[in-house]
């Protein structure tokens, strides 16, 4: 690994005085990638195709998409069924990247982002993206429409075909997003260098873009009305990384200089929405109405919640689906009265059709379910309709199988069908997935078992229990990427046991809410109980067992092995070991309060009782530690605290600090290294006494 040689933060002064080089503490042994199990699975994962955005034409005849070619994601255009796909871009595959597809109302032009004409370093990786419509009728090379110098993404079309909208970070150093690696604390702090997203607009044919909405409010999410007079939006002043969990919702005219109203503010509404946060608000088609979801939510871009409805002059929301017990995570109109949502239930993805009246509750009809990840690559679970919205397209994967274009009729009778073969000579690594259902506590709780590669019924095997992140999420399954994940443990001979225990999305906001103020007690134990109901029925060796996760995860890793000795090895990322010494250090801050009910300053107590560093003397579990450097979510000094108390008390332990990484690793090197010392550690700790 290569060290950090520019750019020494305060960070880096602590890597120093730990007696850190590069990426390794002072004790950590060197990545095991030279066993040949463990070389072979990672090198397998990298060996997937992966499909970053999918587009639907309105007159439902033919598909975009942007697929990883040479390394680098590159568009294709395609018959609706899959066949005739041809590239539309005369760039040498490999050379620039192409992302973010999608159709004009017209079904002829197609709108995408590209860096193959940039020559400056872009705000994520590569070079500087720019806004391109292709004539997908002739062979004419695609317009460039832009010269932007910051970070954009949510290309989104007005329905008249003759505007761009899009949300723009002017002069950006980095992705919009907390989960990008933080900027070096330097100078003022939350004064200097404030970088804001707005909304912006650009015309079809070209032109300088629009600045539609002010610097004084970050922008997180946007829609145009039906007729491209307005936008609603929500956001929050900045910093934008910490104020979503406080944004409300606006609308204004779309136009640089509108006024914005204020739409919803769940700070001061009543009933269930009162002090919860909002995604994806939408326009109903006559205007009148605004639609979004509305709840806990943990992490921003992981939406999950009701569905609200409220007039879009303003008013008082109104909940459509309350007491539902399933998890909204997407939405779209599809008529006066009519949505396509996508939502979580009971671990899986399902695709449903809600009847909205004037007033009262939604009703709902399912229109598909499946065992599987779906999205077509713009917010978590949505979905590219056409015109009509009797068809979606969409990227899906599953344990059982990697991602491909999917397209499913919406008359509720037809299976979603995959049109690609991009990985279809991809096959597990690893065994079946099972989904595992169990009663604790009052709540019915589920979670998915992956079996051991090669899996025989008459051996004892170990078993890792893998923690979600969020924790307002789910485990859903998907084909693993080259990350951290299950389906390496699994491939190398572990049942990898992973949860949805109260707190997560798929079974209505009150599950979500069940671990309010309870960080670590009930959570925990419903993922014992779930270790319990699996060890009655499969060959586990309840000597073997593993804890991991990542983010929440980490911290009931870390958590976790305070409160039992049941685990014998473990490995915490990017975790949280000090509740009230955290809240002063991240940059996130926002989200605590509606969770915890009080900041650290008016309730020390309820922090101080999900502290796993409080109960360090309990420790014996041999943990590994992995963090990003400048990760703003759960910032690396939380990692430095635990990994120091576990070395006071002896226990076996070893910390790893990536340079230059965040919260979601960004280099391909870091997160092979990450799965690589996992697997390796694991292995150490875990294996068949002969």
């Amino acid at each position: 690994m290569k060290s950090l040689s520019t750019g020494r933060t305060l960070m880096s002064v602590a890597l120093a005085l730990a007696g850190i080089t590069g990426v390794h503490a002072a004790d950590a042994p060197a990545a095991k990638a030279a066993d040949p199990r463990i070389e072979a699975i990672v090198s397998s994962l990298e060996k997937v195709r992966s499909i970053d955005s999918v587009s639907l034409s309105p007159d439902g005849r033919k598909l975009a998409w942007t697929v990883k070619t040479k390394g680098k994601s590159a568009i294709e255009v395609a018959d609706v069924d899959g066949r005739n796909a041809h590239r539309i871009t005369t760039s040498a595959p490999g050379t620039c990247r192409e992302s973010s597809a999608l159709w004009a109302p017209d079904s002829r032009h197609l709108a995408f982002l590209s860096d193959c004409g940039g020559a400056a370093p872009g705000a994520d990786e590569g070079h500087q993206n720019d806004i391109y419509v292709a004539d997908t009728s002739g062979h004419d090379a695609p317009a460039r429409l832009s010269h932007l110098t910051g970070y954009v993404q949510a290309l989104s079309w007005t329905s008249d075909g003759h505007t761009l909208g899009f949300l723009y970070v002017p002069g950006a150093t980095r992705r919009a997003a907390a989960t990008a690696a933080a900027k070096p604390q330097l100078g003022e702090v939350g004064v200097d260098g404030m970088e804001v997203q707005r909304v912006a607009a650009i015309d079809a044919a070209g032109g300088e873009p629009r600045l539609l909405t002010d610097e004084a409010q970050h922008v997180y999410e946007f829609s145009f009305s039906p007729d491209g007079a307005r936008i609603a939006y929500v956001a929050a002043p900045p910093p934008g990384d910490n104020n979503w969990w406080v944004a409300k919702l606006y609308a204004q005219d779309a136009r640089p200089g509108a006024s914005a109203a204020v739409i919803v503010d769940p700070a001061t509404v009543q009933g269930s929405l009162r002090g919860l946060q909002m995604a994806v608000p939408r326009f109903s088609p006559d205007g009148q109405r605004i639609a979004f979801i509305g709840g806990l939510m943990s992490d921003q871009g992981a939406t999950g919640g009701d569905i609200y409805t409220v007039a879009a002059s303003g008013g008082e929301p109104v909940n459509v689906t309350p007491g539902t017990k399933v998890t909204p995570s997407w939405l779209a109109w599809a008529g006066a009265d009519r949505l396509i949502v996508s939502e979580v239930v009971g671990g899986e993805s399902r695709v449903s059709a809600y009847q909205v009246p004037a007033s009262g509750a939604a009703t709902s009809k399912s229109l598909f379910q499946m065992p599987a990840s779906i999205g077509d690559g713009r917010l978590a679970m949505s979905l590219s309709l056409d015109g009509t919205a009797t068809h979606a397209a969409f990227v899906s994967s599953s344990y059982a199988h990697a991602p491909e274009v999917t397209v499913a009729s919406l008359d509720g009778r037809s299976k979603p069908a995959s049109v690609t073969g991009f990985n279809a000579a991809l096959s597990p690594s690893w065994g079946k997935a099972e989904s595992i259902t169990w009663t604790h506590e009052g709540h019915d709780v589920q979670g998915w078992l992956l079996y051991p590669a090669n899996y025989d019924p008459k051996q004892r095997y170990g078993m890792i229990v893998s923690v979600h992140g969020g924790p307002a999420s789910a485990v859903i399954p998907r084909w693993p990427g080259s990350g951290y994940g299950a389906g390496p443990l699994a491939a190398l001979g572990y049942f990898v046991f992973m949860p949805n225990p109260r707190g997560s999305y798929g079974q209505g906001e009150a599950f979500v809410g069940a671990n309010r103020r309870d960080f670590g007690y009930g959570d925990l134990r419903d993922v014992l109980a779930g270790v319990d109901t699996i060890e009655k029925t499969h060959p586990v060796d309840d000597k073997r067992l593993g804890l991991t996760g990542w983010s929440y995860g980490g911290f009931m890793t870390m958590f976790g092995v305070t409160q039992t000795q049941r685990f014998r090895a473990a490995v915490a990322g990017a975790g949280i070991s000090n509740w009230q010494s955290y809240y002063g250090q991240n940059l996130i801050d926002q989200w605590m309060t509606p969770y915890f009910g009080a900041s650290v300053y008016d309730d020390p107590a309820v922090y101080a009782k999900s502290s796993a560093i409080n109960f360090i003397k309990q420790v014996k579990t041999p943990t590994l530690i992995v963090v990003g450097e400048r990760d703003a979510e759960t910032p690396a000094p939380q990692s430095f605290e635990f990994w120091h108390a576990l070395k006071a008390q002896g226990v076996p332990t070893s910390l790893v600090v990536y340079p230059g990484e965040g919260h979601g690793f960004a280099k391909d090197e870091n997160r092979r290294d990450v799965l690589s010392r996992a697997l390796g550690w694991f292995d150490r700790y875990l294996k068949a006494t002969p």
